[in-house]
C-alpha cells in the first residue's frame, strides 16, 4: 500500500481575516486545506462572533507562533450599554436590564483610566480555560460556575471611537490574556447599568497591523494555483522581526543546528533572538549567562 501523501511543506504565516461565525480552528482547518500543508497553527483564537486578524502559521512557522501567543493585540469592539447577558456578548441570554439612557460620554471617558495600565481581570465562565481538566465554557453550559482567579493584564491604550444611542465603540490595546468581554462588563458596573459586547475585531497581534487577507481572496488564489497563494504569505520571521538577530557564520550554524551554545561577538546579553545564517533564518535562540547562543527553537528546512 502507498503511503498516505501528508501534504506540502509550505512555510510562512497567512493572516486571515477571520470571519463571522467561524471558529478559528475551522479557519485554521479550511486555510491549511487550501494550501495543502502538512502542517498548521494558529496563534490564539478568537471567539466565532469575533471576526479580525487571526495569524495562521504553515509548516515550520508553528514553531514561532508560541512566540505570537505572547503578542500585544490590538481591538476594535462596540458595547451595548443597559444589558448584561451571561456571556458577556451577544450569543449570551439577557439575564437583566437597567436604565441606561441618563449615561453621557463624560461618564463613560470618567471610569477609561481605572479600566487601564495596569489590572486585574477575572476570566469569563464563557472561556476556554481550563479548571480541573475542564474547560471552563463546558462548565458554564452545565450551569455550573467556579471560582477564578484574577490575573494581572496590561491595557496599554482604551480609547472611545464612538458613543450613540447606549452603543459605545472602543479601540484598544492590551497584553496576552486580555478579556475584552471583562473590560465591558467592568464599565457596565462601574456605570451601574450592565454592558456587553456586540461586535468585536482584532486588528493587530504583535508587529502584524496589516496584510489580512479574507477567505474568499485566499480561495479565488487557489484557484489561480499555489504561486499565486505562497505569494501572500509573510515570512517565516515575521512575527518576531522586532526582536534582536545575530548573523552566524558556517562552522556556528553547522555547531548550533546539532543543539550546542555558540560563541557570538557584539551578540544581545540577554534574551531571545532571531538567528540567522547566510542571510536565512533559521531558528530561535536564548542568550545564555556566559554569553552564548543557545538554541531554543530550530528550523527545520
Amino acid at each position: 500500500m502507498g503511503r498516505k501523501k501528508k501534504g506540502r511543506a509550505v512555510h510562512g504565516v497567512v493572516l486571515l481575516d477571520k470571519p463571522l461565525k467561524v471558529s478559528s480552528n475551522h479557519a485554521l482547518q479550511k486555510v491549511k486545506r487550501l494550501f495543502d500543508a502538512a502542517k498548521a497553527g494558529h496563534t490564539g483564537s478568537l471567539d466565532p462572533l469575533a471576526t479580525g486578524m487571526l495569524p495562521i502559521c504553515l509548516g515550520e512557522a508553528t514553531k514561532v507562533s508560541a512566540f505570537l501567543l505572547d503578542a500585544d493585540k490590538t481591538y476594535r469592539f462596540k458595547c451595548k450599554l443597559g444589558e448584561k447577558t451571561a456571556t458577556g456578548d451577544a450569543e449570551g441570554e439577557v439575564l437583566e436590564r437597567r436604565p441606561f439612557e441618563h449615561i453621557t460620554l463624560a461618564d463613560i471617558e470618567k471610569c477609561l483610566p481605572e479600566l487601564s495600565g495596569d489590572i486585574m481581570q477575572v476570566p469569563p465562565m464563557y472561556s476556554a480555560l481550563k479548571k480541573d481538566g475542564q474547560r471552563l465554557y463546558d462548565l458554564a453550559r452545565q450551569g455550573i460556575e467556579v471560582e477564578r482567579k484574577a490575573r494581572p493584564v496590561t491595557i496599554y491604550s482604551l480609547n472611545v471611537l464612538s458613543f450613540e444611542a447606549g452603543v459605545v465603540e472602543f479601540e484598544t490595546r492590551c497584553s496576552k490574556g486580555t478579556y475584552v468581554r471583562t473590560l465591558a462588563e467592568d464599565l457596565g458596573e462601574m456605570l451601574a447599568c450592565g454592558a456587553y459586547v456586540t461586535d468585536l475585531r482584532r486588528i493587530s497581534v504583535g508587529p502584524y497591523v496589516d496584510g489580512m487577507v479574507t477567505m474568499e481572496q485566499l480561495e479565488a488564489l487557489a484557484e489561480e494555483g499555489f504561486d499565486s497563494l505562497d505569494g501572500i504569505m509573510q515570512a517565516l520571521d515575521s512575527g518576531i522581526s522586532d526582536w534582536p538577530k545575530v548573523e552566524l557564520d558556517a562552522d556556528s550554524a553547522y555547531y548550533i543546528k546539532l543543539g550546542q551554545p555558540v560563541q557570538i561577538a557584539r551578540a544581545p546579553t540577554e534574551g531571545l533572538v532571531r538567528v540567522y545564517a547566510e542571510n536565512q533564518f533559521i531558528g530561535v535562540g536564548n542568550i545564555q549567562d556566559d554569553g552564548r547562543v543557545a538554541p531554543k527553537r530550530m528550523m527545520n528546512l
